[in-house]
């Protein structure tokens, strides 16, 4: 595996949340974290992603990043970076923007 450059600006929170991620063509994927910060996510996905897409990320926040409740969030990301681990792709994307979406049911 390559190492990468250390990049990150905030510190990021081991977490595996389920995570729904959509392409700019309106395609949904369902994906798994496996680490979140303020300011990325890195994730593994089945569908194939390139470097520098935008998507659109909902998920729910831990609360080590919150208030200490977890929070309902809609994430605007681009792809920072795509590994491929056999059929599933570990992807880095760094979030542009950030809402607090109301409470919903899983």
């Amino acid at each position: 595996m390559k190492a990468y450059p250390e990049r990150r600006s905030g510190t990021r929170i081991a977490a595996q949340v389920p995570t729904r991620l959509r392409t700019p063509q309106g395609a949904d994927h369902t994906a798994q974290t496996r680490d979140v910060s303020a300011n990325g996510v890195f994730l593994y996905t089945n569908a194939p992603m390139e470097k520098g897409t935008d998507v659109e990320l909902v998920l729910i926040l831990p609360p080590e990043l919150t208030s200490g409740e977890k929070c309902w969030v809609c994430c605007q990301a681009t792809i920072v970076r795509v590994e491929e681990e056999g059929t599933e792709f570990g992807v880095a994307a760094q979030i542009r923007r950030m809402d607090i979406m109301p409470e919903m049911a899983v």
